[in-house]
């Protein structure tokens, strides 16, 4: 049996840069963490004495599938083909937080089963290989409306900087500031869950089909990781992050009417009167998880104004998808 253990991703800046129809003509750069809530996949051969060959359970659904076509979950479904792994598969997965909510934790699932099932064959992909063919079967094979920086962020793991480059090609730098900046920046980031749930792809074609028409936005999302790295790297005031996060707010917010509605508006406006400084919906938009950026002594009563929702208390991560457990199989003979 093999357990993989990947982490969920929060993005700070650049979001909509990292999709390909974008940073082929313009390239594109990202700032973004992972953090300590992982996606866990459990991955065994299936023992031939069933009437089936795959075993999946996620969520509250399990399905029994004599063949790979059966398999209804599309990522088990293409990362099974592509791995072309012969034996009958047994795959369990559990989430520290939900799916559809913004964290990026469809990609996480696909590096994370990626990643289980190399290890389930004897191999061992480097982080590089995990992110580019994770990429691959998102937005080749499933043809999914996604960026690149999920899947990237989820191999490696980090606060990194990631450039894409025009021929489809990225570069990630880990952001290497103090210990004490870190956890400054990390004190001042509160993370919500809002109860909506959404398909991140469904809310991103409303604005990627017309992403020629929202040039000037996405050259000044651009802008601000660099403007984002420049606060870390200096000594300015931490609480400079916080207001351009609200300038990025607003710019992502005029990119589609799907990013944001009503319900998020108050509730986000509710959290600026209460101390916030600035935050986000995390990922495409539309619902999910709720970053703001507020200054210790305003986060009790942001806490209490928020009360009806799942406050989600974090840190960031370094490690990226680490296989955490591995029993190797003894092999069945005779026919099946």
């Amino acid at each position: 049996m093999i357990i993989s253990r990947t982490p969920f991703r929060i993005s700070f800046f650049g979001g909509g840069t990292d999709y390909p129809v974008w940073y082929h003509k313009n390239g594109g750069m990202v700032l973004a963490t992972t953090i300590n809530k992982y996606c866990y996949l459990n991955a065994r051969y299936l023992p031939p004495f069933f009437g089936f060959k795959y075993r999946v359970a996620y969520n509250t659904r399990i399905e029994n599938c004599r063949t790979i076509n059966q398999i209804i979950h599309p990522s088990v479904r293409e990362v099974i083909r592509f791995m072309k792994i012969p034996q009958g598969i047994d795959i369990h997965y559990d989430g520290d937080l939900p799916g559809r909510s913004g964290l990026g934790s469809s990609s996480s699932f696909t590096v994370g089963l990626l990643h289980a099932l190399y290890a389930l064959e004897g191999n061992m992909p480097n982080k590089h290989k995990l992110a580019k063919e994770s990429i691959y079967l998102e937005q080749g094979i499933l043809k999914e409306t996604v960026g690149s920086q999920d899947q990237i962020l989820a191999a490696y793991g980090g606060l990194n900087h990631i450039t894409f480059h025009k021929d489809g090609e990225f570069t990630i730098k880990p952001v290497t500031i103090s210990s004490k900046r870190i956890e400054d920046l990390e004190n001042h980031l509160m993370l919500f869950y809002t109860g909506i749930a959404r398909t991140s792809s469904d809310v991103a074609k409303t604005f990627v089909t017309k992403i020629a028409q929202k040039e000037k936005q996405l050259f000044a999302i651009n802008e601000m990781v660099e403007q984002a790295l420049n606060i870390l790297n200096s000594e300015q005031d931490i609480n400079e992050f916080g207001k351009l996060l609200h300038e990025s707010w607003n710019l992502k917010r005029s990119l589609s009417p799907s990013v944001s509605n009503s319900f998020i508006d108050d509730i986000y406006l509710k959290a600026l009167s209460a101390g916030a400084i600035g935050g986000k919906i995390i990922g495409a938009g539309g619902g999910g998880f709720l970053l703001l950026f507020v200054p210790s002594f305003h986060q009790p009563k942001v806490k209490k104004l928020f009360n009806k929702f799942i406050h989600v208390p974090f840190k960031f991560e370094h490690e990226g998808s680490r296989i955490i457990f591995f029993d190797q199989q003894e092999e069945y003979s005779g026919k099946k």
